[in-house]
């Protein structure tokens, strides 16, 4: 490996975004470390320094991923359908991270970083809920659950292309109607 292929201003940075790279091209079990190192123009030890093990790389990918679904759903604002649409926004927008964070069994979900991240956005989501109906807390945890199950589901779907074509190609527009359901009747 020559000089300047090793020395990177941020190593770690630079591994973690090959790795959403390779993550959004073909799935987080379509690549190894070596590989992911080669792609980032690192050691094949570098990876493994820095993140211990595949699980630690994803770990580090699904906790970044959690922080930014946070900011996406703070700068939303309180109410739920604008969090429901930064939802879908950014299953989109960071489909790799999604998947990744998603996917409970790729990374280790007792990472501080990541649940301090995961519990920012549950937050977020659950004054959403809280505020969009009445009916006290002991309905809120149901709540929660429908809304995530309805916004989740939306994107999965979108995502996986099982939606009809002739909805359009905006996910949040196609979406906006749907969560404007959430609650209703």
């Amino acid at each position: 490996m020559s000089g300047d292929g090793y020395h990177h201003g941020d190593l770690r940075r630079t591994i973690m975004e090959a790795a959403v790279a390779a993550t959004a091209e073909s799935g987080p079990a379509g690549w190894s470390l070596r590989e992911l190192a080669r792609r980032a123009g690192v050691s094949h030890a570098a990876p493994a320094h820095h993140f211990g093990d595949k699980t630690g790389l994803l770990t580090a990918v699904a906790a970044e991923g959690y922080a930014l679904f946070a900011d996406a759903l703070e700068a939303a604002g309180g109410g739920l359908h604008a969090v429901g649409l930064a939802y879908v926004r950014f299953a989109v927008t960071h489909r790799a991270h999604f998947e990744v964070m998603f996917s409970p069994g790729l990374y280790r979900a007792d990472d501080p970083d990541l649940a301090a991240a995961r519990a920012r956005a549950g937050r977020v989501l659950a004054e959403g809920v809280r505020d969009a109906a009445p009916g006290g807390p002991e309905h809120d945890r149901t709540r929660g659950i429908a809304a995530w199950s309805i916004v989740h589901g939306f994107a999965h779907l979108w995502l996986s292309g099982a939606l009809p074509p002739d909805l359009g190609d905006d996910p949040v527009a196609v979406a906006a109607p749907v969560i404007g359901h959430l609650f209703k009747g």
